[in-house]
């Protein structure tokens, strides 16, 4: 993995608004015109946290997984609207993705060279729906935008 300028690594503790997270991997993702970094990190109370930075805006992400997920499957649209958990989301994003490279710990199997496509939908100016896709499977997370001045990072010592 190409070292470039970042807001935190491996091993830092991020606070983002009421939240700690510490990072334990980093995976890097290109979708053809530029690149995205998305870590996997930790909560106080063991939680898998996803924290995707693209272009400087800063996102936490968790999974929605079981009943809970959304059944929404591509192909997706650009100002489509999607319904979940009684908010209604706007399609602003619909790419395909492949992960270049990557470092650390993951709670799932992540291989370079592997593609998928995605969808991202916005609620608010604040609130995301993102859903992953490859095969006949499919991984939801629902998130929140950060202000990157916000985030506080503790390295370790």
């Amino acid at each position: 993995m190409h070292d470039v300028p970042m807001l935190f690594g491996i091993g830092d503790n991020v606070e983002l608004g009421s939240k700690t997270i510490q990072i334990v991997g980093h995976a890097r993702f290109s979708y053809g015109r530029g690149f995205w970094d998305e870590f996997c990190g930790l909560s106080a109370t063991g939680k898998t946290i996803w924290i995707s930075v693209d272009e400087g805006d800063v996102i936490l992400q968790t999974p929605v997984t079981g009943p809970a997920q959304p059944k929404f499957r591509p192909p997706f649209k650009p100002g489509e609207t999607l319904e979940f958990d009684g908010t209604t989301y706007t399609v602003t994003e619909v790419e395909q993705a492949e992960c270049v490279a990557l470092r650390g710990q993951f709670d799932e199997e992540l291989h370079v060279g592997e593609t998928y496509d995605f969808v991202n939908a916005s609620a608010d100016g604040y609130t995301l729906l993102s859903g992953e896709f490859w095969g006949k499977e499919a991984a939801w997370y629902t998130g929140r935008w950060h202000d990157p001045f916000g985030v506080q990072v503790v390295r370790p010592t």
